[in-house]
């Protein structure tokens, strides 16, 4: 009777205990919206929206409330190359940026619209707590049939999983709370493209569609994203080589030591659970289904776009937006490097090396989609981290999207070299860029070149981090076939 009694109680311990540790990632996660709720109304947005780290003129909220206000005197909001943004995101945020001051003058900007940018950020953690589970529990499945679940254990485990870890990690990042919070519309924007990869994961080729043909809309630059969105619907979630599979099937029927009848029985089985753990096999449907609704959408939104502009037609709209962000026309300094770059070329140059930068971009997509074509939602991840760092006008909301989807890979990425070295450089770097632009613009004892060595060294940790987060995914992928080969021969 007392034995039972103090099992139902350590059984009733431990119920709680795990009642506790699902519990705290949820409050951690209202915390941290509480954070930015409070921030804002404090004022957070007037007095970090003019900060060139975090508004630039593509996504600055007000510049937003200026073409807003022009819009509602009778003169077009890209009037005067103050607004560069979507005439969608202008009707929907520019009635909650503006309003009247007491005396009824001119207008003021409201803390709404960041508001909205809080609400963003608590879906993008949602959604990416459940690309995470989707994606831990496709990897367990996937390197269980493979005998190869120990690599995990080797590489250690934490008390929380991979949806939790990064849902906490996108949440607290210091980088999305400043772009929630900075005046920007930069949350909106990682809030489509974290949509679009959520709905490529659940196979959901309409949300897909929709957060893919609205994160390019507003930014231009996620319309790369068209491949890694594609690869995950068409052969599945990122998953180990198909090499590894094929000797698994080979494996197991080599070692089969029963008659022909039951072989050949144990062989169906064993391909039925690869063919279900590793969904490698093409599925033209949801390809098919991605292409026609991005096509409804873009024609959808290019209609709603007709209807906001109205008179002043789409030629300017494209012109003062993608042809804005292309020709890179204001050249205000930022994280970027060409702002710098095309204040000292001559304008006979300009269109050769605008080509030259746009093209960095592009000659990247191939090579890499083709290595890592078997992991979607980490050529997502390279291709954000690419563009974050070659955009004509980049900010730090680019950064924490990037950065955000890194825990999405823990696995992968746990021996990753450098990583004390790197998370002092975006420490070091987001100090130094605010001491640099004060002593240039404020107190004129530096110039121009000071805070482009910053922008020069934020580039250049960027690319350390991307080098080395390919190639311990590379190495990952590795040693999972020199396990399997340890495997087979024992």
């Amino acid at each position: 009777m007392v034995r039972n009694e103090v099992e139902a109680r350590d059984t009733a311990d431990s119920a709680a205990g795990f009642e506790r540790k699902a519990l705290w990632p949820w409050l951690s996660l209202v915390v941290a919206m509480l954070v930015r709720i409070v921030c804002v109304l404090m004022g957070a947005p007037l007095l970090l929206g003019r900060r060139v780290e975090i508004a630039t003129p593509v996504n600055s909220l007000i510049r937003l409330a200026e073409g807003y206000w022009l819009k509602q005197i009778g003169i077009s909001s890209y009037a005067g190359s103050a607004y560069h943004g979507s005439p969608l995101l202008l009707a929907v945020l520019g009635p909650l940026t503006t309003g009247r001051g007491r005396t009824g003058g001119y207008p003021v900007l409201e803390h709404t619209a960041s508001l909205v940018c809080v609400c963003t950020d608590f879906l993008s953690s949602l959604l990416l707590a459940g690309i995470g589970r989707r994606l831990q529990s496709a990897q367990l499945k996937q390197l269980s049939l493979l005998n190869l679940t120990k690599l995990l254990h080797a590489r250690g485990s934490t008390k929380l999983s991979v949806g939790d870890t990064v849902m906490l990690f996108y949440a607290w990042n210091p980088f999305t709370i400043v772009s929630c919070i900075g005046g920007c519309t930069s949350s909106i924007e990682n809030f489509m493209i974290i949509l679009g990869l959520y709905g490529a994961v659940t196979g959901n080729s309409p949300l897909a569609a929709f957060g893919w043909t609205m994160a390019a809309h507003l930014s231009l630059y996620p319309a790369i994203l068209f491949i890694p969105i594609a690869l995950s619907l068409a052969c599945g979630i990122d998953h180990p080589p198909m090499k590894l599979f094929k000797a698994a099937i080979s494996s197991k029927g080599g070692a089969c030591h029963l008659s022909a009848s039951d072989c050949n029985e144990e062989m169906l089985i064993t391909e039925a659970a690869i063919f279900h753990a590793y969904p490698y096999h093409f599925r033209g449907k949801y390809l098919r289904d991605f292409f026609i609704w991005s096509l409804v959408w873009w024609v959808y939104i290019i209609w709603l776009c007709r209807l906001a502009v109205g008179r002043h037609g789409l030629s300017e709209m494209f012109s003062e937006t993608y042809g804005f962000i292309l020709t890179v026309e204001d050249l205000s300094p930022n994280l970027g490097v060409f702002w710098y770059f095309f204040t000292e070329v001559f304008d006979f140059f300009r269109p050769f090396f605008l080509l030259v930068f746009h093209a960095n971009i592009l000659f990247m997509i191939v090579p890499i989609a083709i290595r890592l074509h078997h992991r979607p939602i980490f050529l997502a991840f390279i291709f954000i981290a690419i563009s974050a760092m070659l955009k004509s006008y980049p900010s730090i909301g680019d950064a924490a999207l990037y950065l955000g989807l890194m825990p999405l890979f823990m696995y992968e990425i746990s021996g990753m070299r450098f990583t004390f070295f790197l998370l002092n450089g975006y420490i070091g770097i987001s100090f130094l860029s605010l001491v640099m632009y004060n002593l240039w613009i404020w107190r004129g004892t530096g110039n121009a070149n000071f805070y482009f060595a910053t922008a020069l060294a934020y580039a250049c940790i960027q690319l350390i981090l991307i080098v080395e987060t390919l190639s311990t995914v590379f190495l990952f992928d590795r040693n999972l076939r020199k396990l399997k080969d340890i495997n087979s021969k024992a």
